[in-house]
């Protein structure tokens, strides 16, 4: 299981404001090979950590453009897995570097979503926003979930929190990216990485 919340103003009233928040925990198998947050190439377009897992490489759970798109991922439990599903991880590098907005890409996967062990995606395009029939969506449903089975930290034997994501974007577009990853699967070895750009108008 991950954990992601976020809290999105797509017209902040101060300048000193924040249009979104978001932190997310990666849990996952300690011993399951990935980098951590970096821009993908020399052309420092895409931010985001990477999957390495044979078969799954170059997947991510959450990852953020300078065009202003971002996704993340979360799976969660379901009573029996399919080993020859697709990964999830491709959910989001998809759309980070498709050309779709992110309604079309959401409709795009809804009609695809079998191929896929379960998941929840979060795909925004922050060029395309505000976009008013969305702005109030899931305000009754959400708050109740997310209080009642949020967890701060997963910690079990091989498998839990290992990387931990701050996300912000304030009203001028600036967006600083922290991430927060396990060393070496020990759980007392933590290394911090910023990163700060603005996003293209």
């Amino acid at each position: 299981m991950c954990i992601l919340l976020f809290k999105f103003d797509p017209r902040p009233v101060s300048k000193n404001a924040y249009r979104l928040i978001l932190a997310a925990n990666r849990d996952e198998f300690y011993h399951r090979p990935s980098k951590s947050a970096d821009f993908w190439d020399s052309s420092n377009e895409i931010l985001s950590g990477l999957d390495m897992e044979e078969g799954k490489e170059g997947g991510t759970w959450l990852g953020i453009s300078k065009k202003g798109k971002m996704a993340a991922l979360t799976n969660y439990m379901q009573p029996k897995t399919d080993k020859n599903a697709k990964g999830r991880g491709a959910l989001v590098t998809n759309f980070l570097t498709s050309d779709l907005d992110s309604y079309s890409y959401l409709k795009k996967v809804a009609a695809e979503g079998h191929l896929y062990n379960g998941f929840n995606l979060l795909a925004a395009d922050f060029n395309q926003l505000p976009d008013p029939a969305i702005e109030d969506q899931g305000k009754e449903y959400i708050r109740p979930i997310l209080n009642q089975y949020a967890a701060v930290c997963v910690r079990c034997p091989g498998y839990g929190t290992r990387t931990n994501t701050v996300v912000l974007i304030d009203s001028e577009g600036q967006v600083t990216f922290t991430e927060r990853s396990m060393i070496n699967e020990d759980v007392n070895q933590w290394k911090t990485s910023t990163y700060e750009f603005k996003l293209h108008t």
